[in-house]
């Protein structure tokens, strides 16, 4: 790669896309504070009331941000297209939160978005959803690539009944150096986009067995 492109590549996605990595937040699931597990079966449940956990919403707020980045360096004339195409493509913010709710929506008849849990609770749904994502992609100061997708599923009276999760992780070889080509590069970056599919694709097949199973698929932490 030309020296021009290397140091506009690094330019564009130096400290401001490392600076907004999200942190794990604590599991906001403990508000629920189940006295023990529930019989509830989800094969019965139609309505779902989904909350995002602090976790997701720190994780849009973090692909928002590199994608912006990303969309912006993808106007530089000095970044390669391909590496420009990569970086768009594998932070798209939507592609996650789009894929988890449109699982939920295959299983279950009504699936609702709420902002907290009184207006989940009061909207009185068979079932209430605690959607905990987290995604962490390649910067110049982190290689190591992460996404992880997990729902954990609570019946009206709030009690646990299991959870659906899929996860992937994944130390990627800097893509940082001298002398490497651009269409090697964009490779390395597409990485985050079948990792993030991966995960997305093995919770799938656990919220496919979770429905299936009727029954406590996993033993309550809490």
């Amino acid at each position: 790669m030309r020296m021009s492109t290397l140091l506009a590549f690094i330019a564009v996605f130096s400290g401001s896309v490392a600076a907004t990595a999200p942190a794990v937040a604590a599991d906001l699931s403990c508000r629920f504070l189940p006295i023990a597990d529930s019989a509830a079966s989800l094969q019965q449940a139609k309505s779902v009331a989904v909350l995002y956990s602090e976790n997701t919403l720190n994780t849009q707020q973090y692909l928002e941000s590199y994608h912006a980045v990303a969309v912006k360096g993808a106007q530089n004339p000095e970044m390669n297209s391909q590496i420009a195409k990569a970086f768009v493509d594998s932070s798209d913010p939507q592609r996650a939160i789009n894929w988890l709710m449109g699982s939920l929506q295959k299983e279950f008849a009504s699936v609702t978005v709420y902002d907290n849990l009184d207006a989940a609770v009061q909207a009185h749904p068979d079932v209430v959803v605690m959607l905990d994502t987290y995604n962490r992609l390649v910067s110049k100061r982190n290689n190591q690539v992460e996404a992880r997708f997990i729902a954990k599923f609570y019946d009206a009276d709030l009690q646990y009944i299991g959870q659906a999760e899929g996860a992937q992780a994944q130390q990627m070889p800097s893509v940082w150096v001298h002398g490497k080509a651009a269409p090697q590069i964009a490779a390395q970056i597409n990485q985050q986009t079948e990792l993030q599919v991966h995960a997305l694709k093995q919770f799938d097949a656990s919220l496919k067995a979770l429905v299936t199973a009727g029954t406590v698929a996993h033993v309550a932490s809490n």
